[in-house]
C-alpha cells in the first residue's frame, strides 16, 4: 500500500486520444465547427460535437439528435455503435478514451485539505446517471419533438458540462456573433461546469460516477465485455489491497467487473500476488 500507483502512462494515452479526436486545428482559429464526412462517425468517449476541433460525433449527442427523427437508420447506427463498443470494452472507454475523464483525473491531482472518497448516499446517487440516460437522452428527445418530429439534444443542452468546456466556451470566445446571444442557459451551463470542476478536485470523477449517461450505457456491458478483468482465486490472498486502491470504490475480489469499474488498472498494478489479469 506504500507504493504509489503510476498513472501517467494511462494519462498519456488519454491525452493522445483527446488530441486525435479533436485534431481540426482550423476550428480553433476560425471559431467554426468541422462539418466534414468524419463528423458522421461517432467516437467512443464523451466528446462534444460542437468543440471547434472535434472530428467525430459524440455517441450520446448523436443518439439524442436522431432518436425522435424519421431517420431511423442513423438511430440504429448510434445505438449499434454504443452496443458494439460496450460489448468489446465496457467502461474501458471511460478510463482510457474519454477526454472529459482525463480532465477529471488531472483535476483530482490538485491538492486539497480533505479529499472525499465516499459519503452517505453515495451508492444511491450513482443510480442518477441511469435516470439521466432514460429521461434526458431517450424519453425527452423521443416525445418532446417539433412539428417535423425532431427532438432536441436535451442532455447536451441542459446538463453536459463537457459540452460547455469543449464547445460552448471556445465558440463564444472565438465567435463574436455568439457573444451577443448569451442568456440564462449559457450562465446555467457555466455554473454546472464550475461545480463539476470544484467537485472533481474533491471527489474522484464525480461526473462519471453520478451524471454521465455514456458511463451508464457502458457499465451495463462491463460483466460481459470481451475485454474484462478476471481474478485468480487460487493466487488471491484476500489482502484487500485492490479494493483500497480503487478510486471508484469497487472491490475486484467481490466483482472484478463491477459496473463502476473504469478499467484504469490500479488494482492490477497494486495486487502483490498478481492475481488480477
Amino acid at each position: 500500500m506504500g507504493k504509489k500507483i503510476n498513472e501517467w502512462k494511462r494519462h498519456g494515452i488519454q491525452t493522445l486520444w483527446a488530441l486525435l479526436t479533436n485534431s481540426y486545428l482550423a476550428g480553433f482559429v476560425q471559431g467554426k465547427i468541422y462539418r466534414g464526412k468524419l463528423k458522421n462517425l461517432c467516437v467512443p468517449g464523451l466528446n462534444c460535437y460542437s468543440c471547434p476541433g472535434a472530428v467525430g460525433a459524440c455517441p450520446i449527442g448523436a443518439m439524442q439528435a436522431v432518436i425522435g427523427n424519421w431517420n431511423f437508420k442513423f438511430a440504429f447506427y448510434a445505438a449499434g455503435f454504443l452496443m458494439f463498443v460496450g460489448a468489446l470494452m465496457g467502461r474501458f472507454v471511460c478510463g482510457w478514451l474519454c477526454p472529459f475523464g482525463l480532465i477529471q483525473d488531472l483535476l483530482h491531482k490538485i491538492p486539497f485539505p480533505k479529499k472525499i472518497k465516499t459519503f452517505k448516499g453515495d451508492r444511491l446517487l450513482r443510480k442518477l446517471k441511469y435516470v439521466i440516460l432514460l429521461v434526458f437522452v431517450i424519453l425527452m428527445p423521443m416525445f418532446l419533438v417539433d412539428l417535423l418530429g425532431q427532438g432536441a439534444p436535451y442532455f447536451c443542452k441542459l446538463i453536459c458540462p463537457a459540452g460547455t468546456l469543449e464547445g460552448g466556451i471556445p465558440l463564444v470566445l472565438l465567435n463574436k456573433s455568439m457573444q451577443g446571444a448569451l442568456g440564462w442557459l449559457y450562465a446555467w451551463k457555466n455554473i454546472l461546469l464550475l461545480s463539476t470542476i470544484f467537485l472533481s478536485v474533491v471527489i474522484y470523477r464525480p461526473f462519471c460516477k453520478y451524471i454521465c449517461p455514456l458511463g451508464a450505457v457502458y457499465s451495463v456491458f462491463n460483466p460481459v465485455s470481451v475485454f474484462r478483468y478476471r481474478v485468480d482465486q487460487d493466487q488471491c490472498t484476500g489482502c484487500g489491497v485492490c479494493a483500497k486502491v480503487c478510486k471508484m470504490q469497487a472491490d475486484p475480489v467481490q466483482n472484478a467487473n463491477h459496473p463502476e469499474c473504469i478499467r484504469c488498472g490500479a488494482c492490477k498494478k497494486a495486487c502483490p500476488s498478481r492475481a488480477i489479469y
